[in-house]
């Protein structure tokens, strides 16, 4: 074993491997993970090099994996690491640079899961604060299937199945919702994505390479600045689409893409036969700034029953009470189905709200946006 490591967790529990140069935010990273029974640190390693050699002896569930390492770094280790054990899922630890945001888009796109911006030993994050509980949330998120409970394939009386944690139930539609959308009635499409959005949202865009959309597309990605307006580059080139963070006042016109900025909420204002982008420096909703719910209930207040609403992959509800507000008005709601998700939260959320025309895989939501937008 390698120094630090211990023996593999017990069933049911996740095991994650620590993959950083620096000691210290090995430590810190390691005590933060420990106050969680669920997870267990099965493993450490100061580079990509001796993490690849330790996976093949002991497979984890999870890589906390450093970007900027000697020997090798984080970028040249992902590929060997997701070839060593098949599904594993990593997390990137990320600087908020322009750097830092660029690299972590390259491992997004080379199959990393999710990142998280890096703490330093005095950060205000790596106390009980944001690092600790979103670092926590996606490792859960990301692994939440280990958690669930094993079912018996003869259920006992005595011991009923328990419900699965990971997802709300989905509640079934008690009426007809309508029509399905199409460019016949949609004036505007608006997305919610977190964990697993950025590369949900380039399936999406690789398949509007050849299309002119008669409509605008309005995102709203969980990231930090810096991050959302790398991502907004990335989708202009996946898609060749005019895309850049929504400006405060902006006329919305069709063909554009718009993404939220980070730490802002992305709101639509109608004056006349006009929209705007309006953004806004209100609370965090579900944890998040910039959120969906309020990009969702202000786009059903500007186009109402012709707007177009999907909510993607990603842990925790933003974006199902929206995606719900949306629904009521007479609009189209749709969410990213189970097996496509890297985590099954915002979708399962907009789901058991009941509103949904369809619950689809997200090659199927891209087909629909082309056709709607086409």
């Amino acid at each position: 074993m390698l120094p630090g490591q211990t023996s593999p967790s017990t069933t049911g529990t996740i095991k994650v491997m620590l993959v950083d140069d620096s000691a210290i935010v090995r430590g810190l990273v390691a005590r933060i993970l420990a106050e969680d029974k669920a997870i267990t640190v099965a493993a450490q390693a100061s580079n990509g090099e001796q993490a690849i050699a330790a996976l093949t002896r002991s497979p984890v569930d999870v890589v906390v994996l450093d970007i900027e390492m000697p020997v090798m770094d984080g970028l040249t280790a992902l590929p060997g690491i997701l070839k060593a054990v098949p599904g594993i899922k990593v997390i990137m630890l990320s600087s908020l640079t322009q750097r830092g945001a660029t690299v972590t888009f390259q491992a997004l796109r080379a199959g990393a899961a999710d990142y998280i911006p890096k703490p330093s030993a005095s950060s205000e994050m790596s106390g009980a604060g944001g690092f600790k509980r979103y670092l926590i949330e996606k490792i859960k998120g990301l692994a939440a299937r280990k958690l669930r409970p094993a079912v018996p394939s003869t259920p006992s009386p005595a011991s009923p199945l328990t419900p699965r944690p990971a997802t709300a139930p989905v509640q079934r539609p008690t009426a007809p919702l309508g029509p399905p959308a199409s460019s016949a009635n949609v004036d505007a499409v608006v997305i919610g994505s977190s964990t697993g959005g950025p590369q949900a949202l380039f399936d999406i865009f690789a398949k509007l390479r050849t299309v002119k959309p008669r409509v605008p597309i309005l995102i709203t990605q969980h990231m930090p600045p810096t991050f959302t307006g790398i991502l907004a580059e990335h989708i202009a080139m996946t898609s060749t689409l005019p895309a850049a963070e929504g400006k405060d006042g902006e006329k919305i016109v069709a063909g554009r893409v718009y993404i939220a900025p980070g730490g802002h909420h992305m709101l639509v204002e109608k004056k006349g036969a006009d929209c705007f982008i309006r953004l806004s420096d209100a609370p965090p909703e579900n944890f998040c700034k910039p959120a969906v719910d309020p990009m969702f209930r202000s786009a059903s207040a500007a186009w109402g029953s012709r707007v177009m609403a999907v909510v993607l992959t990603g842990m925790g509800s933003d974006g199902g009470k929206g995606g719900a507000v949306i629904a009521q008005a007479g609009g189209h709601l749709y969410a990213q189905d189970e097996a496509s998700c890297v985590v099954y939260g915002m979708p399962a959320a907009a789901a058991a709200t009941g509103q949904c025309k369809a619950i689809l895989p997200l090659s199927e939501i891209g087909d629909l946006i082309r056709k709607v937008v086409g």
